[in-house]
Protein backbone atom coordinates (compact mmCIF):
# COMPACT_ATOMS: atom_id res chain seq x y z
CA UNK A 1 0.00 0.00 0.00
CA UNK A 2 0.84 3.36 -1.27
CA UNK A 3 0.76 5.86 1.98
CA UNK A 4 0.03 9.16 0.14
CA UNK A 5 0.76 12.74 1.84
CA UNK A 6 -1.78 13.18 4.94
CA UNK A 7 -5.33 14.37 3.42
CA UNK A 8 -5.87 17.20 6.55
CA UNK A 9 -5.88 20.86 5.78
CA UNK A 10 -2.72 21.78 7.92
CA UNK A 11 0.65 21.06 6.59
CA UNK A 12 3.18 18.57 8.85
CA UNK A 13 5.56 20.74 10.88
CA UNK A 14 8.86 18.62 13.02
CA UNK A 15 8.58 21.55 15.27
CA UNK A 16 4.49 21.08 16.32
CA UNK A 17 4.74 17.59 18.10
CA UNK A 18 1.69 14.76 16.71
CA UNK A 19 0.55 15.15 20.48
CA UNK A 20 0.91 17.13 23.68
CA UNK A 21 -0.81 16.52 27.01
CA UNK A 22 -0.54 18.24 29.92
CA UNK A 23 -1.90 17.95 33.41
CA UNK A 24 -4.91 15.37 32.76
CA UNK A 25 -6.77 14.00 35.38
CA UNK A 26 -9.21 11.50 35.56
CA UNK A 27 -11.76 10.14 38.64
CA UNK A 28 -14.38 7.84 38.49
CA UNK A 29 -15.56 8.13 42.04
CA UNK A 30 -13.25 8.08 44.87
CA UNK A 31 -10.94 6.23 41.99
CA UNK A 32 -8.20 8.27 40.49
CA UNK A 33 -8.03 6.67 37.35
CA UNK A 34 -5.32 9.02 35.43
CA UNK A 35 -3.47 11.35 38.17
CA UNK A 36 -1.63 14.24 36.34
CA UNK A 37 -0.49 12.87 32.66
CA UNK A 38 1.94 14.93 30.91
CA UNK A 39 3.22 13.69 27.73
CA UNK A 40 5.08 14.87 24.53
CA UNK A 41 5.28 13.00 21.15
CA UNK A 42 7.37 14.14 18.63
CA UNK A 43 5.77 14.45 15.06
CA UNK A 44 6.76 11.22 12.67
CA UNK A 45 7.64 8.82 16.11
CA UNK A 46 6.69 5.34 16.71
CA UNK A 47 5.08 5.85 20.05
CA UNK A 48 4.55 3.26 22.96
CA UNK A 49 2.39 4.00 26.16
CA UNK A 50 3.22 0.44 28.51
CA UNK A 51 2.10 -0.57 32.02
CA UNK A 52 0.17 -3.08 34.29
CA UNK A 53 -3.66 -3.44 34.13
CA UNK A 54 -5.21 -0.53 35.36
CA UNK A 55 -2.54 1.45 34.91
CA UNK A 56 -4.67 4.24 33.35
CA UNK A 57 -3.66 3.43 29.80
CA UNK A 58 -6.99 2.97 28.25
CA UNK A 59 -8.56 5.87 30.15
CA UNK A 60 -5.75 8.43 28.66
CA UNK A 61 -5.89 7.22 25.16
CA UNK A 62 -9.57 7.85 25.53
CA UNK A 63 -8.87 11.66 27.05
CA UNK A 64 -5.83 11.92 24.05
CA UNK A 65 -8.64 11.33 21.42
CA UNK A 66 -11.70 13.08 22.71
CA UNK A 67 -13.50 10.17 23.41
CA UNK A 68 -13.82 10.96 27.25
CA UNK A 69 -13.67 14.29 29.15
CA UNK A 70 -10.50 15.07 31.32
CA UNK A 71 -11.41 16.52 34.59
CA UNK A 72 -8.27 18.52 34.52
CA UNK A 73 -5.66 19.26 31.61
CA UNK A 74 -5.67 19.65 27.95
CA UNK A 75 -4.59 17.78 24.59
CA UNK A 76 -3.56 19.17 21.64
CA UNK A 77 -2.82 16.82 18.34
CA UNK A 78 -1.01 18.86 15.26
CA UNK A 79 -1.29 21.95 17.88
CA UNK A 80 -5.12 21.50 18.06
CA UNK A 81 -7.08 20.95 21.35
CA UNK A 82 -8.97 18.01 21.23
CA UNK A 83 -11.37 19.93 23.47
CA UNK A 84 -11.74 22.95 22.26
CA UNK A 85 -11.39 22.91 18.54
CA UNK A 86 -12.88 18.94 18.07
CA UNK A 87 -13.06 18.86 14.67
CA UNK A 88 -9.92 19.72 13.62
CA UNK A 89 -7.99 17.64 15.93
CA UNK A 90 -10.36 14.88 14.66
CA UNK A 91 -9.26 15.40 11.45
CA UNK A 92 -6.20 14.57 11.92
CA UNK A 93 -6.50 11.17 13.88
CA UNK A 94 -7.20 7.35 13.71
CA UNK A 95 -8.47 5.26 16.50
CA UNK A 96 -8.62 1.90 17.07
CA UNK A 97 -9.91 1.51 20.57
CA UNK A 98 -9.73 -1.52 22.74
CA UNK A 99 -13.38 -2.17 22.37
CA UNK A 100 -13.92 -3.40 19.23
CA UNK A 101 -17.57 -1.19 18.25
CA UNK A 102 -17.96 -1.88 14.39
CA UNK A 103 -21.32 -1.72 12.67
CA UNK A 104 -21.34 -5.63 12.27
CA UNK A 105 -24.48 -6.20 9.71
CA UNK A 106 -22.29 -4.48 7.25
CA UNK A 107 -20.05 -6.32 5.13
CA UNK A 108 -16.05 -5.91 5.07
CA UNK A 109 -15.88 -4.13 2.01
CA UNK A 110 -19.81 -1.96 2.93
CA UNK A 111 -18.03 -0.84 6.56
CA UNK A 112 -15.15 0.68 4.49
CA UNK A 113 -17.03 2.69 1.94
CA UNK A 114 -19.48 4.11 4.64
CA UNK A 115 -16.47 4.99 7.10
CA UNK A 116 -15.03 6.57 3.96
CA UNK A 117 -17.74 8.33 3.24
CA UNK A 118 -17.88 9.47 6.81
CA UNK A 119 -15.02 11.00 6.62
CA UNK A 120 -16.25 13.48 3.27
CA UNK A 121 -14.04 11.37 1.21
CA UNK A 122 -15.36 11.56 -2.60
CA UNK A 123 -17.19 8.27 -3.49
CA UNK A 124 -14.43 7.11 -5.97
CA UNK A 125 -11.98 7.84 -3.64
CA UNK A 126 -13.14 5.84 -0.58
CA UNK A 127 -14.10 2.99 -2.96
CA UNK A 128 -10.37 2.82 -4.17
CA UNK A 129 -8.33 3.30 -0.85
CA UNK A 130 -11.44 0.69 0.94
CA UNK A 131 -10.46 -2.09 -2.04
CA UNK A 132 -6.65 -1.56 -1.47
CA UNK A 133 -6.58 -1.63 2.39
CA UNK A 134 -8.39 -5.17 1.63
CA UNK A 135 -5.62 -6.77 -0.14
CA UNK A 136 -3.02 -5.33 1.97
CA UNK A 137 -4.08 -6.25 5.12
CA UNK A 138 -5.68 -9.80 3.09
CA UNK A 139 -9.47 -9.21 3.66
CA UNK A 140 -10.25 -9.23 -0.18
CA UNK A 141 -11.52 -12.89 0.42
CA UNK A 142 -13.71 -11.54 2.71
CA UNK A 143 -14.70 -8.48 1.36
CA UNK A 144 -18.72 -9.38 1.00
CA UNK A 145 -18.87 -11.47 4.52
CA UNK A 146 -20.84 -9.44 7.56
CA UNK A 147 -18.15 -8.43 10.24
CA UNK A 148 -20.20 -9.82 12.83
CA UNK A 149 -18.77 -12.83 11.33
CA UNK A 150 -14.97 -11.94 10.94
CA UNK A 151 -12.29 -13.98 13.58
CA UNK A 152 -10.95 -11.77 16.20
CA UNK A 153 -7.43 -11.60 13.82
CA UNK A 154 -10.16 -10.17 10.91
CA UNK A 155 -11.82 -7.57 12.89
CA UNK A 156 -8.64 -6.11 14.13
CA UNK A 157 -7.54 -5.48 10.61
CA UNK A 158 -10.50 -4.17 9.19
CA UNK A 159 -10.91 -1.94 12.20
CA UNK A 160 -7.23 -0.60 11.83
CA UNK A 161 -8.40 -0.27 8.06
CA UNK A 162 -11.18 2.05 8.90
CA UNK A 163 -8.86 4.22 11.31
CA UNK A 164 -6.89 5.13 7.85
CA UNK A 165 -9.00 4.96 5.39
CA UNK A 166 -9.17 8.97 5.80
CA UNK A 167 -5.26 8.88 5.64
CA UNK A 168 -4.61 10.69 9.50
CA UNK A 169 -1.57 11.75 10.40
CA UNK A 170 -1.74 10.51 13.75
CA UNK A 171 -2.96 6.89 14.46
CA UNK A 172 -4.10 6.16 18.20
CA UNK A 173 -4.26 2.52 18.60
CA UNK A 174 -4.96 0.52 22.15
CA UNK A 175 -4.02 -2.92 22.14
CA UNK A 176 -4.53 -3.42 18.27
CA UNK A 177 -2.36 -6.88 18.85
CA UNK A 178 -3.63 -8.48 21.72
CA UNK A 179 -5.70 -11.63 20.87
CA UNK A 180 -4.24 -11.36 17.37
CA UNK A 181 -2.86 -14.46 15.28
CA UNK A 182 0.93 -14.53 14.47
CA UNK A 183 -0.14 -13.98 10.58
CA UNK A 184 -2.25 -10.97 11.04
CA UNK A 185 0.20 -9.12 13.54
CA UNK A 186 2.82 -9.41 11.50
CA UNK A 187 0.72 -7.73 8.13
CA UNK A 188 -0.33 -5.28 10.86
CA UNK A 189 3.23 -4.90 11.89
CA UNK A 190 4.29 -4.22 8.30
CA UNK A 191 1.24 -1.85 7.68
CA UNK A 192 2.12 0.52 10.87
CA UNK A 193 5.83 0.50 9.77
CA UNK A 194 4.92 1.50 6.32
CA UNK A 195 2.77 4.47 7.79
CA UNK A 196 4.95 5.81 9.97
CA UNK A 197 8.07 6.26 7.75
CA UNK A 198 6.00 8.76 5.34
CA UNK A 199 6.27 10.75 8.26
CA UNK A 200 2.80 10.13 10.39
CA UNK A 201 2.81 8.98 14.17
CA UNK A 202 1.93 6.01 15.68
CA UNK A 203 0.62 6.03 18.97
CA UNK A 204 -0.11 2.59 21.15
CA UNK A 205 -0.59 1.20 23.74
CA UNK A 206 0.27 -2.58 24.71
CA UNK A 207 1.33 -5.14 27.36
CA UNK A 208 3.71 -6.92 24.84
CA UNK A 209 6.96 -5.67 25.67
CA UNK A 210 8.80 -7.32 22.88
CA UNK A 211 6.26 -5.72 20.30
CA UNK A 212 7.34 -2.35 21.44
CA UNK A 213 11.02 -2.84 21.80
CA UNK A 214 10.74 -3.75 18.17
CA UNK A 215 8.75 -1.34 16.69
CA UNK A 216 8.84 1.68 18.94
CA UNK A 217 11.35 4.81 19.17
CA UNK A 218 9.99 6.41 22.24
CA UNK A 219 8.28 4.75 25.13
CA UNK A 220 6.07 5.88 28.13
CA UNK A 221 5.96 3.90 31.47
CA UNK A 222 2.39 4.18 33.51
CA UNK A 223 1.70 3.68 36.45
CA UNK A 224 -0.83 4.18 39.27
CA UNK A 225 -1.83 7.11 36.98
CA UNK A 226 0.93 8.20 36.81
CA UNK A 227 3.98 8.66 34.00
CA UNK A 228 7.01 7.27 35.22
CA UNK A 229 9.47 6.99 32.59
CA UNK A 230 9.26 8.51 28.73
CA UNK A 231 11.64 9.38 26.00
CA UNK A 232 13.66 7.98 23.38
CA UNK A 233 13.43 3.75 23.95
CA UNK A 234 17.43 3.45 24.92
CA UNK A 235 17.10 6.35 27.52
CA UNK A 236 14.19 4.38 29.19
CA UNK A 237 16.24 1.09 28.63
CA UNK A 238 19.10 2.10 30.52
CA UNK A 239 20.73 -0.34 29.17
CA UNK A 240 18.25 -3.40 29.86
CA UNK A 241 15.58 -4.99 28.19
CA UNK A 242 12.18 -2.44 28.25
CA UNK A 243 10.78 -5.90 30.18
CA UNK A 244 13.65 -5.42 32.85
CA UNK A 245 13.08 -1.84 32.55
CA UNK A 246 9.59 -2.09 33.10
CA UNK A 247 9.53 -4.16 36.32
CA UNK A 248 11.61 -1.98 37.76
CA UNK A 249 9.88 1.40 37.01
CA UNK A 250 6.34 -0.16 38.60
CA UNK A 251 8.27 -2.21 41.06
CA UNK A 252 6.75 -5.71 40.29
CA UNK A 253 6.92 -7.68 43.23
CA UNK A 254 8.58 -11.21 43.00
CA UNK A 255 5.90 -13.84 41.83
CA UNK A 256 5.31 -16.81 44.06
CA UNK A 257 6.61 -16.48 47.61
CA UNK A 258 4.33 -17.79 50.28
CA UNK A 259 3.64 -20.58 47.30
CA UNK A 260 5.95 -23.16 49.34
CA UNK A 261 3.26 -26.00 48.67
CA UNK A 262 2.83 -25.25 44.82
CA UNK A 263 4.25 -28.03 42.42
CA UNK A 264 5.21 -30.36 45.63
CA UNK A 265 3.66 -33.55 45.69
CA UNK A 266 -0.11 -33.74 47.66
CA UNK A 267 0.76 -38.13 48.50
Amino acid sequence: MTVPPADGDRAASPAVPALRASGLWKRFGATVAVAGVDLVVPAGSFFGLVGPNGAGKTTTMLMLTGLLRPDAGTAEVLGADVWRNPVEAKRSIGVLPEGLRLFERLSGRELLQYVGRLHRLAPADADARAEELLAVLGLTAAARTLVVDYSTGMRKKIALASALIHNPRVLFLDEPFEAVDPVSAHTIREVLQRYTASGSSVIFSSHAMDLVERLCDSVAVMHAGRIVAAGPLDAVRRGQSLEQAFLAYVGAPIGGEGLTWLGSSSG
